[in-house]
């Protein structure tokens, strides 16, 4: 079983804009997008732990204030026990920062037997499957939306994750999922010559 991990943050307490256009093109006037005054946020901050599976695209998210070598374990834990146990072998897949590979998570590797971490390479996040799906879980949790504090991101966070493991489908590296009318009949087919 293949699991995708990461961090997103530090996530702040504050606006995040929309696209929600105020005016529409009416031929006279272009388009205008929603306007909000510049706001610093300044009312808590933190980090989204997370884990994917690109095969089943299931997801697990928990909120930490700080990204220490003790909430990775912490969540590691989380993972194992979200993971299911029929699962004999888990290839951990996640970047190179220092906390992924403190003594404490090679700790955990050695309790956890069924555990393989594999690094990507270094200036290729796009490898990990779960950096598209940050951006899908942002545009569900925070896109459009003021925070009072850490706590009501952490709500949404955990909102988003529900609405997706809800509505989930396999992610596929590459792919895009668009809603395009197929081509039939031959149109647009390179013509036979004789």
């Amino acid at each position: 079983m293949t699991v995708c991990l990461d961090e997103m943050g530090p996530e702040a307490a504050k606006s995040h804009p929309g696209r929600t256009l105020v005016h529409p093109a009416d031929g006279q006037h272009p388009a205008e997008r929603a306007k909000q005054e510049a706001d610093y946020g300044r009312r808590g901050k933190g980090y989204v732990f997370g884990a994917f599976c690109p095969a089943s695209g299931e997801a697990l998210t928990a909120p930490y204030t700080s990204r220490s070598t003790a909430n990775w374990v912490d969540f590691l834990e989380k993972v194992d026990a979200w993971l299911p146990s029929a699962a004999q072998r888990v290839y951990a897949i996640q970047d190179n920062l220092s906390t992924h590979r403190a003594t404490d998570v090679l700790l955990f590797a050695l309790a956890h037997p069924r555990w393989e971490f594999v690094f990507q390479p270094k200036y290729a996040a796009y490898l990990n499957l779960i950096e598209p799906w940050w951006k899908v879980l942002r545009s569900l949790a925070l896109k459009g939306r003021r925070f009072e504090s850490w706590l009501d991101i952490c709500q949404a966070v955990q909102d988003a994750t529900a609405y997706w493991n809800a509505h989930r489908h396999p992610f596929i590296w590459g792919r895009r999922r668009r809603h395009h009318p197929r081509r039939r009949g031959g149109v647009g087919l390179v013509p036979q010559v004789a």
